[in-house]
């Protein structure tokens, strides 16, 4: 609770500085822009006195002016007449170099290229009147410069660094906790497995012991079948953290002899049946690991009957995908959709007891040891549900 706590608090600082950059930001570029304006009217200003000084009469301030022109190199204009006609520009990559013997002169293309400049503008809003005389009014298109033009882009910029770090740093923490939980699981189950060890040696002798003194053959095969199963459940157990070695084995095989083991192990109001159709597909398995996937199945259905239905384990092959196919159907509780992926989650049981980590494990053995998939095929409350298990068949 307080790393899910950590976790959002961190997201809301995070989602507050990128707030606190856009707003900061934003503002930055539209008093920029404020100024580019100021400096635009500046320049109409002058391009305006201008035309309406004479070079005789006020030579100092026509100098003066001609300078305020000349010293805009980095906002790009354009000056056109009343009838659109280009009177002046500036600031503008042209398709061809000037001509330098007449600086005024517009060759064909890049006649072509300022018209469809001048429609951008247009478009743009950013036009200043500079009325010259009564009669004669000509227009300032000008677009922001390529200083102000970056930075409107920066703030999108800042806030997806932002949100990449944010990203990291939530990932890191989330990795960091199950990490810590995987650590805390794997040597749980390690340390059970080395538990279990020396009571599983003293009753495999203990039956040995029954069998010498003329005991019930039947009686003791049973036991010996429950102290191997004993044995084979350590061996998962530790097995648990560290990757498996597979081997190539039969999934029909597996099945078979879980239903046989189970069939004697569960209500006898369950009808347990088996439908093998695949005897020749094998797959790279561990088998008492899948063996624990299977069994695991088939107490969870049994459990959603309360004890009384039909279980049906079918094992098939999907040739277009090249999968080993193994379904577990029950004719129980059933499940909402909502709970067909959230009961693979950690936690998530409808028993009374049990810890929730029955299906987690199996779909972790599927998934990441076999590299195959487990899931909810269908369920209907009231009717039944069924799971896949689909593994990669060994391609001969």
């Amino acid at each position: 609770m307080t790393r899910r706590r950590g976790a959002w608090a961190l997201l809301i600082a995070a989602a507050a500085v990128v707030v606190f950059f856009l707003y900061f930001s934003n503002g930055l570029v539209k008093n920029l822009s404020a100024q580019e304006r100021e400096r635009m009217e500046i320049w109409a200003d002058a391009t305006r006195r201008l035309a309406a000084d004479s070079q005789d009469s006020q030579g100092t301030d026509v100098d003066f002016m001609l300078s305020v022109i000349e010293a805009n190199h980095t906002i790009p204009l354009l000056l056109v007449d009343s009838g659109d006609n280009i009177v002046f520009h500036r600031n503008f990559s042209l398709p061809e170099p000037l001509d330098s013997t007449d600086l005024t002169a517009i060759s064909p293309k890049n006649s072509l290229f300022l018209t469809k400049q001048l429609r951008e503008l247009k478009k743009s809003g950013n036009k200043i009147d500079i009325r010259i005389d009564s009669t004669s009014v000509q227009q300032l298109y000008y677009r922001d410069s390529t200083v102000l033009q970056r930075l409107s882009y920066y703030p999108y910029v800042q806030t997806l660094v932002m949100l990449a770090f944010v990203a990291m740093v939530y990932f890191a923490v989330t990795s960091t906790k199950k990490a810590e939980q995987n650590k805390v699981w794997v040597g749980l189950t390690k340390e059970t497995a080395h538990q279990l060890g020396t009571p599983i040696s003293s009753l495999m002798a203990w039956t040995q012991m029954l069998e010498a003194e003329g005991t019930d053959p039947n009686i003791v095969n049973e036991m010996d079948k429950d102290v191997n199963r004993l044995a084979s459940i350590a061996s998962r157990f530790s097995k648990v953290g560290s990757r498996p070695e597979l081997e190539p084995g039969s999934t029909d095989a597996i099945v078979e002899h879980c239903c046989d083991y189970m069939r004697t192990r569960i209500s006898k109001s369950v009808h347990l049946s088996e439908t093998l159709t695949c005897p020749d597909a094998r797959s790279m398995i561990c088998a008492p690991l899948l063996e624990w996937v299977m069994e695991n199945l088939i107490k969870n259905a049994v459990d959603a009957m309360d004890g009384v239905g039909k279980l049906s384990i079918s094992t098939a092959k999907d040739s277009s995908t090249g999968k080993s196919i193994i379904e577990v159907s029950d004719t129980g509780k059933g499940l909402p959709r909502k709970h067909f992926k959230t009961i693979f989650r950690p936690g998530f049981t409808t028993k009374k007891r049990g810890w929730g980590l029955g299906l987690t494990l199996a779909r972790r053995i599927i998934e990441d040891y076999h590299h195959g998939r487990i899931f909810v095929k269908s369920s209907e409350p009231g009717k039944g549900t069924t799971i896949r298990i689909e593994l990669p068949q060994i391609k001969d």
